[in-house]
């Protein structure tokens, strides 16, 4: 780094006003080699920084940070400040900055009587503003803090005052207000009002009235002029309706009396300014740095201006420079400053102060005395790019000290017409051909050493467009093409533009760009217009126009659509190592617009004959760039595609052989694996003939064993896609890469992929192997993991071997085995597996399950019944799940359920026997008989194994199939007649009771006799005599077949109609009875009991 004396970079301005309601930062940042301190000065005296904890001062700044936020006031601070930046070399100051603080005073209190005017009279309102600082902006409004409106009658005048020509009778009002915002503090203060009234009457002052009064009315017109000359107009404007002249970049020419004029029809004044142009210094030629080297020479000017002419100050180091140091080699000469013969301690920092009264000027200029030698600052081996014909730059900055020459080569020194050599290096060749381009080498020498540079020239091709867009007439709702094929460098990017009457293309997609042509669809009459297209690449442009008319479409007779004819012309240019350019000319569309273009290509060296599709382009392009592979005998062929189809195919283009060249990749796919525990095994995916870019395709493979192996293992194969690598570690990590190379070199660098030689057996089995049996059917097995230097492979877990195998992931230690079957006995043992298989078995657990609730006996039926007993059947359960001790029964009568033990058996043992026991059936059979039944109820049956206890669970079973014969049609159909016989009986009944006698009946049984002694068939329903006592029973009524006597009851009951007492009904009223008599067996139940099981089953059989 180079030594270098302070320089001011930034600084607070001269006049510095501050808020008060903020903190001060008085900036002061300066630059330098070593980086300068900074101190300051208050008022002529060093300010002492530390003396006061309130002023701060920034780190590796000058810049002052006066804190007055704990109350302290802004005014302590107030004076004049200076900055000073010193390191080694010398020392900059910065301007002297009047600090001060913005102040926003009160307006003054009085009290303002109303103004009584009259019509015609000028009137001037005062504002008087307070003096702030800054000064305040003044404008007028009303109460409702609306801007009152100006004109040329009324205006504002530059002092704030409200200024009327001639007053009228609107212009009274009350709430004329001055308001002063000053901008510092961003406040506002307003005047007290103003009230103005008007007066018509010209009473008194008549004479005074009417002297002030006509020069003023109406409004005058204002005008200006200058005397003998004129006014500037580029730099003049009036403002205020005229009656404000403001120039700006006053400079001594304008100085001189201007006069304004007011003018109406009354006559005219004038008023004349003189103006007399006063400036502060300003700079005509400020000081510059100077850079030498011992026993040079060289000057510094420090030239102003101003009027008055500016006197010119010099200081050295912020000292005045009669005051400092006497050096020889320097002498002062007005505002010069002259050295000669430098020497090296001659460095230091040199101030010209130039002042007037109106102002001054401070800069700081450093002289550094340097013995350093050359250097180029142009970044080597830049790339300049010219246009071919155009003129060509290369640069060459330089530093030394001494200054250093330039000299540039290129192959041998440069010298001539055809070069400039610029004062600051640059070398400029007037008109750039293909011969200038290459390297070129600038040398900077001076005394010390030299120093040299490489930048390299490009001429490039100039872009030409070589078919431009031509002139189309087009009919409306058609399309319209317009191409534009260019020629360019085939480095350089070109961008095609297209500009519609020069401006952009409407924003429409019936407007598509491509890289060399314009398509229009569906034109209409907004479309006309001349169209742009516009080649630029980096470097230059080519433009062409052409102009689009369109007209109304004409009717067209039909047409035949066909395919396309096939393209013809193939042509290549531009040929590269890698790409081509191929051109055709289409054939004939055959009414059926063209949609795209297909390129195929063949490759004659490797498969001839074969064409393989290589790129699509659309319809309205007759162009391609092709990318193309090394080592390939390309031709090519176009076929166009239209909406009926592909055309015939191009002829085949010329051949182009590229050039062979290395591989531009490596194989893909690249893995590395063991089968063995001994090798690895190394695959990738082999590239194609095309993508070997050359003969002599092979494939260098490489491996080193990841952090241990600092060199890589290489081999070439060919025509393989796999390496084995024997003798390896068991798994352990190798880094793996596959290069391609041919006779031309290799491929790219390859990436390195990790893979793993062989696994082999797990060499231990997990130890401390428990069961915990958590109940019948659930256990939780657990062990140790296996050390992991006996996996010998990637753990993949751990398996259980049972009935079945379970497997856990390698994380696990323990694990539950569900679906156990319940008093069993188990054994268990358990192994670590990986990718090549299971290690060794850990020691047999064995263990046994307790016993678990048992199934549903495997069947359960009534064997035999009869009306108040069963014979029920059971088989022993499938499965046991334990010793078996004992059976539970259940019934359920009607919708009851009764927790109620058939016959007096609350259980019955396991192994029960019955003399009725069948053997034969191969498995144990068991029989309960129940007893003492009642004869008229329904019964279902439930039985249910069980171990030590009763179970829980349990199985049903109907003694005969549960069908609900109430809702079977047939059963309702046929109560139904029954219900509707017995209702015609009831009537007949009570018919023939009703007239007295006896039924017709009776002497038929008379005839036969005693109906009480002589025998009746069960389907003979015949009625006996009726008679009129109320109590006497009906002779030709049934009695039981016991003899037991009918219940008393209604001479109307249903049972003296009808011919049985069982019948019965359910409580719709459906009848639920049999049609049958009663057993021979005693009963002491009536008719409304419910059905015994043996009668219920009868009913459903």
């Amino acid at each position: 780094m180079l030594p270098q004396p302070p320089t001011i970079t930034h600084q607070s301005p001269k006049d510095f006003i501050i808020d008060p309601r903020e903190n001060i930062v008085i900036h002061c940042e300066a630059k330098g080699k070593p980086h300068p301190s900074f101190s300051w000065t208050r008022n002529g005296t060093h300010l002492d920084i530390d003396k006061d904890p309130k002023v701060l001062m920034k780190p590796r700044s000058g810049t002052l940070v006066l804190d007055i936020s704990g109350g302290q006031r802004a005014e302590e601070y107030e004076g004049v400040y200076q900055c000073s930046a010193h390191n080694e070399l010398g020392t900059a100051v910065s301007n002297s900055i009047i600090l001060r603080q913005s102040r926003s005073p009160l307006w003054s209190k009085e009290r303002i009587s109303p103004i009584i005017a009259q019509k015609g009279q000028s009137l001037i309102l005062r504002c008087r503003p307070p003096a702030g600082l800054p000064p305040p902006i003044i404008f007028w409004m009303d109460n409702n803090f609306q801007r009152l409106p100006q004109s040329r009658r009324v205006s504002q005048a530059l002092n704030g005052d409200l200024f009327f020509s001639n007053i009228l009778p609107e212009d009274s009002r009350s709430d004329y207000i001055c308001y002063a915002r000053f901008p510092h503090t961003q406040t506002i203060q307003q005047k007290q009002p103003i009230s103005v009234h008007i007066s018509s009457s010209h009473q008194c002052l008549c004479l005074a009235v009417m002297s002030l009064m006509f020069p003023f009315s109406p409004t005058p017109a204002i005008s200006w002029v200058k005397h003998n000359s004129e006014i500037p107009s580029g730099r003049a404007s009036f403002l205020n309706f005229s009656k404000t002249l403001r120039i700006t970049d006053v400079s001594e020419a304008d100085a001189g009396e201007y006069r304004c004029i007011a003018n109406n029809h009354h006559g005219s004044v004038h008023h004349t300014i003189r103006v007399t142009v006063n400036a502060a210094p300003y700079w005509i030629s400020a000081p510059r740095n100077l850079v030498l080297a011992p026993g040079e020479m060289g000057i510094i000017t420090c030239r102003a201006a101003g009027r008055p002419k500016p006197s010119i100050r010099w200081l050295m180091n912020g000292l005045p420079i009669e005051n400092a140091p006497r050096d020889p080699s320097r002498s002062v000469e007005g505002d010069t400053l002259i050295f000669s013969e430098v020497q090296t301690g001659s460095s230091a920092v040199y101030q010209c102060n130039a002042s007037n009264e109106y102002g001054y000027l401070l800069s700081n200029a450093f002289v550094n005395v340097l013995a350093e030698p050359p250097r180029v600052l142009t970044l080597p081996n830049t790339v300049y790019q010219v246009i071919m014909n155009k003129p060509a730059l290369l640069e060459c900055v330089t530093f030394g000290s001494p200054a250093p020459t330039i000299t540039w080569f290129k192959d041998s020194m440069l010298e001539g017409n055809a070069y400039v050599f610029h004062e600051n290096g640059t070398l400029e060749i007037h008109m750039s051909h293909p011969s200038n381009s290459g390297k070129y080498t600038c040398v900077a020498r001076n005394s010390l050493s030299l120093s040299e540079n490489h930048v390299y020239l490009q001429v490039k091709e100039p872009t030409r467009i070589l078919r431009p867009p031509e002139y189309r007439v087009v009919q409306r709702n058609r399309d319209v093409v317009f191409e534009c094929k260019a020629k360019h460098d085939p480095s350089l990017v070109p961008t095609m533009t297209w500009l519609k009457d020069d401006g952009e293309l409407p924003d429409d997609e019936r407007f598509r760009v491509d890289s060399d042509s314009l398509t229009i669809t569906d034109v209409t009459e907004s479309d006309a217009g001349r169209y742009t297209c516009i080649m630029n690449t980096t470097l230059d442009q080519d433009s062409a126009s052409a102009q689009l008319t369109v007209v109304e479409a004409l009717p067209t007779p039909a047409v035949i659509y066909e395919q396309p004819g096939a393209p013809t012309d193939l042509e290549l240019t531009d040929l590269v190592a890698r790409s081509v350019q191929l051109t055709w000319t289409p054939g004939e569309e055959h009414n059926s617009r063209i949609k795209k273009f297909l390129i195929q290509y063949e490759d004659a060296l490797h498969q001839s004959g074969v064409w393989h599709n290589l790129t699509e382009v659309p319809g309205t392009k007759t162009t391609a760039h092709l990318k193309l592979s090394p080592y390939v005998h390309y031709s090519f062929r176009v076929l166009a595609l239209n909406n009926v189809g592909f055309s015939r195919p191009s002829m085949p283009s010329r051949q182009y052989r590229t050039s062979p060249a290395a591989p531009d990749e490596n194989p893909t796919e690249v893995k590395g694996h063991g089968t063995e525990h001994n090798n690895l095994v190394i695959t990738w995916k082999p590239l194609t003939p095309q993508q070997a870019n050359g003969p002599g395709l092979e494939y260098k493979v490489m491996w080193r064993q990841q952090g241990i192996e600092t060199y890589w293992t290489s081999v070439s194969v060919a025509n393989v896609s796999k390496f084995v690598v024997s003798g390896t570690p068991t798994f352990v990590p190798y880094e793996v890469m596959v290069q391609a190379l041919n006779d031309y070199g290799p491929g790219p660098k390859p990436g390195a992929v990790i893979g793993y030689s062989g696994e082999d057996f797990p060499s231990a089995a997990p130890g401390d192997v428990r069961v915990l049996v958590l109940n019948s059917t659930l256990a939780e097995v657990r062990w140790s993991p296996v050390p992991l230097e006996s996996v010998r492979g990637r753990l993949q877990g751990y398996k259980v071997q049972l009935s079945s195998h379970h497997i856990f992931s390698p994380n696990k230690t323990s694990g539950k085995l569900p679906d156990l079957l319940p008093y069993s006995i188990y054994s268990l043992r358990v192994t670590a597996f990986n990718g090549r298989g299971e290690g060794p078995t850990s020691a047999t657990q064995r263990f046994e399950t307790p016993e678990g609730v048992p199934s549903a006996p495997s069947f359960f039926k009534v064997s035999t019944f009869d009306l108040d007993s069963l014979m029920l059947e059971w088989g022993p359960p499938y499965e046991r799940n334990g010793r078996l001790t004992g059976y539970t029964f259940k019934y359920q009568t009607g919708e009851e359920t009764c927790p109620f033990t058939l016959g007096t058996l609350t259980a019955l043992p396991a192994n029960k026997r019955d003399a009725h026991s069948n053997d034969d059936l191969g498995f144990p059979q068991a029989y309960a008989t129940s007893q003492n039944l009642s004869p008229s109820r329904l019964f279902k049956a439930e039985e249910s194994t069980h171990v030590s206890c009763s179970s829980s669970s349990s199985s049903s079973a109907m003694v005969s199939p549960q069908v609900d014969i109430a809702t079977q049609g047939w059963f309702i159909g046929l109560m139904s007649a029954i219900a509707l016989l017995i209702l015609i009986l009831l009537i007949i009944c009570f018919i023939k009771r009703n007239k007295g006698g006896k039924y017709p009946v009776k002497e038929k049984e008379d005839a036969h006799g005693d109906p009480e002694i002589q025998p009746m068939k069960e389907d003979d329903i015949t009625f006996g005599e009726y008679s009129d006592e109320d109590h006497k029973p009906l002779k030709g009524s049934r009695t039981p077949s016991g003899g037991t006597d009918k219940r008393d009851g209604s001479d109307d009951s249903l049972v003296d109609c009808g011919d049985s007492g069982d019948t019965e009904f359910s409580e719709d009223g459906s009848f639920i009875g049999q049609y049958s008599g009663k057993s021979d067996r005693d009963t002491t139940h009536d008719s409304s009991e419910l059905l015994s099981p043996v009668n219920a089953m009868n009913s459903f059989v």
